[in-house]
């Protein structure tokens, strides 16, 4: 196996707990940043989007309400349809500042290298997330500053490019913001500082929730091709979803982590298809249960699934030996003591981009692709982990090959899963798929 950098093969404990703060030596650098942000058109911010989903859509209005001098000023998607309907959208909210003419609205697998070709400052990255890594590259590349949803990988080739790709971006003093919105929760930061203090003593356990009825099903219409099949249904695809571990339960995984201020060293665990095994399914699972390990022995429990009639959680507590702390709820128990709950606040969807463009402002450095690496690269353990039914380390995971993505990103490519003559596709099976 080829020998990598050290910036490649993982994160010190040093960089994982400094957050949204960057290195020092890039405090240096952030003298031009609101020069370089405001460059393309005075005293406006031009933002452009690339993945016009709800997601998409609703993180454009978001940037808009927390930066008055910003326009939308280019559109990217894979399809017409969400282009149309997300400009729409985002036009109803704030008629007057977007400003997308046909010839900055960019559809197809390429459509983010039109967008961040557009004379833009900062781009927001809302596509599936098996793109995340290709486009965050570009767009480092380019000089842009980044607001990228989560997760920001699916695989562990993907993260090693944005592990580089950050650094990348740190030293050219760019903005990257993470939709990890809980880490911009009033509620969440108040406790987590509690617990950081000592407030419930020494954190012994953790545990993560991920539980919901599921998402959107969109049935396979006739002539359809297989890759227009699975762009549409990505959620249940791996190359283009990660799994629901990785997709969604990311946001509870990122909370434990914050407040255990490492990530976990090793993980166990196992899941399956127990509802969700129709054709219209793709690969993925329905429910995961995983341990994991952090450094100093301290396990962290964690439990998702997508199953309709069940019992609904997300969020994660921290156990410790003075009392509890509920990172979603934002109560801390302390024993002895009355209960505190804390205010919630403004919803963290709106808070991450109100953070992102006050530092932009300010020219204060801003970098949240730490921990959003992290957060995510746990995630992507833990599949590792149910998929194979083997216990993998945080290293081994971090050197895997396994690269989920077509060999080529366009319609007519291969797609990297197809089904059987019984119209439904393969999926892991523990004790036979291999870690990694």
């Amino acid at each position: 196996m080829k020998t990598r950098r050290a910036s490649e093969e993982g994160f010190s404990r040093r960089q994982f707990l400094r957050g949204t703060a960057t290195a020092a030596s890039l405090a240096a650098l952030t003298a031009g940043i609101r020069t370089r942000a405001y460059a393309a058109g005075g005293n406006t911010m031009r933002l452009g989007l690339i993945g016009c989903g709800g997601r998409g859509t609703g993180a454009a209005v978001q940037a808009l309400n927390a930066c008055k001098r910003a326009k939308l000023v280019a559109m990217g998607d894979a399809f017409q349809d969400q282009l149309d309907r997300s400009h729409q959208g985002v036009s109803k909210e704030h008629p007057d500042r977007v400003d997308v003419p046909a010839n900055r609205r960019f559809v197809g697998m390429d459509a983010y290298a039109g967008v961040i070709a557009a004379d833009v400052d900062l781009v927001l990255l809302c596509t599936p997330p098996g793109f995340r890594p290709l486009h965050f590259e570009a767009a480092v590349t380019a000089g842009k500053h980044v607001f990228t949803e989560k997760p920001v990988a699916v695989d562990a080739p993907g993260i090693r490019r944005m592990i580089a790709a950050n650094e990348q971006a740190k030293k050219k003093g760019l903005m990257v913001a993470v939709g990890l919105n809980n880490r911009h929760q009033n509620s969440a930061r108040e406790i987590i500082k509690r617990v950081h203090d000592g407030a419930i003593g020494e954190v012994m356990f953790l545990r993560a929730y991920g539980n919901n009825a599921g998402v959107w099903v969109r049935p396979r219409k006739s002539g359809q091709s297989e890759m227009d099949y699975q762009m549409r249904n990505w959620y249940y695809f791996n190359w283009l979803c990660g799994d629901l571990i990785v997709e969604q339960t990311v946001h509870s995984i990122d909370l434990v982590n914050w407040a255990k201020g490492d990530h976990p060293i090793e993980a166990q665990g196992m899941g399956g298809r127990q509802v969700r095994v129709g054709p219209d399914y793709g690969e993925i699972y329905d429910h995961h249960a995983v341990e994991y390990t952090y450094r100093d022995g301290a396990k962290m429990f964690l439990f998702c699934r997508h199953i309709p009639n069940c019992w609904t959680s997300g969020g994660g507590v921290a156990h410790g030996t003075k009392g509890e702390a509920d990172l979603g709820k934002g109560l801390l128990s302390v024993r002895g003591q009355e209960p505190v709950r804390f205010e919630r606040g403004v919803a963290g969807h709106q808070q991450e981009h109100n953070d992102l463009f006050a530092a932009l402002d300010a020219g204060r450095p801003y970098n949240e692709g730490d921990y959003g690496i992290a957060s995510t690269m746990t995630a992507i353990l833990g599949r590792m982990a149910t998929y194979s039914g083997q216990v993998v380390t945080w290293d081994d995971a971090m050197k895997s090959e396994t690269d989920l993505g077509p060999k080529r990103y366009a319609w007519d490519a291969e797609a990297p899963i197809t089904p059987g003559s019984d119209h439904l596709y393969a999926c892991a099976m523990p004790g036979k798929t291999k870690p990694y």
